[in-house]
């Protein structure tokens, strides 16, 4: 599917699956089957039409935030990971609620197993038992997981002219630890219900990893090394049964994002870079957004990295 229509149904081609599939394949045959056939049919079309569940780190601010919206209004029901700012977090829960495309029932049903379609799940992305909690959280309260969208990322920012101010040891064991471990870690612990829904592991990577700037040294390295993390993880991924369809493993580049952070620089240096990318913009939290939303539906992309730099390294 490759359709941008907001009124799409309530679930996705994230959760299309090979049975699926081949119901389909038995009504182009025509070989009929009566009523019960059809029955049975039915039957499986509603397993298969649950609507899928998106995990989204570091999700209540931000790029996260902007795709928890995208993916609400998509059709999907949303868990956000926070650290600290519970008020913030629900907050945007509240406004998933308002946002989705779903049915009333299915929002918020206190009495059904999965009911809620939007929760909040408190987790520290530096500390590996804690990314485990949250999947396992996650997928007791929803029943699945078609999308990982690990969204989360630390830096301090540090003279890149100067070697000395770039080699304090916290700050290079932060950033690995967050920038590359955490990814790592959820992937793992997200993987055996990702292979269940041929689901997608999407992260959030840097243009400081492809070349030389960004906020530090250790930022910059360690956004590399994520870069080639993911392309490993795809090939780790990729399903050892042919007839499953998808490889989870894919990131992205956002250049300069509207964030909290961006404050930090000059409106002249902020006019500095947009004069430099070649459609005169600055890429937004809403353009990342889509593009997750291009990862989470695409079923031919694994392995890949795509810069959203607004044509700055073009």
């Amino acid at each position: 599917m490759a359709t941008a229509d907001e009124s799409m149904s309530t679930w996705s081609d994230a959760t299309r699956t090979v049975r699926e599939d081949e119901d389909a394949e038995g009504e182009d045959g025509g070989n009929g089957g009566g009523a019960e056939q059809q029955q049975q049919q039915q039957q499986q079309q509603e397993t298969v039409r649950v609507s899928p569940v998106a995990l989204i780190t570091a999700g209540s601010a931000g790029v996260g935030a902007a795709t928890a919206r995208l993916l609400a209004r998509r059709g999907y029901r949303v868990v956000i990971n926070f650290s600290h700012n519970t008020e913030r977090a629900r907050k945007v829960v509240g406004e998933l609620q308002q946002l989705s495309r779903l049915p009333a029932h299915e929002i918020q049903n206190d009495e059904h197993e999965h009911g809620n379609a939007y929760l909040a799940i408190r987790a520290d992305l530096g500390r590996r038992e804690e990314i485990g909690r949250l999947v396992r959280e996650t997928v007791v309260q929803m029943g699945r997981l078609d999308v990982v969208f690990s969204n989360g990322g630390w830096t301090k920012f540090r003279d890149m002219t100067s070697i000395e101010d770039n080699t304090v040891e916290e700050d290079w064991d932060m950033c690995f630890n967050i920038n590359v471990k955490s990814h790592l870690w959820l992937m793992q612990a997200a993987k055996k219900y990702l292979d269940e829904t041929e689901g997608a592991f999407i992260t959030t990577a840097s243009a400081a990893g492809i070349y030389p700037s960004g906020s530090s040294l250790a930022y910059s390295v360690t956004k590399a090394a994520q870069i080639h993390l993911v392309k490993n993880l795809a090939v780790m991924a990729a399903p050892p049964d042919p007839r499953q369809q998808r490889q989870p493993g894919a990131a992205f580049n956002p250049k300069t994002k509207f964030q909290e952070w961006s404050d930090r620089f000059s409106e002249q240096a902020k006019d500095a870079y947009r004069q430099k990318t070649k459609l005169k913009r600055f890429p937004t939290v809403e353009d990342v957004a889509e593009q997750v939303l291009t990862f989470a539906k695409s079923r031919s992309m694994t392995g890949v990295n795509i810069p959203l730099d607004a044509g700055f390294m073009v």
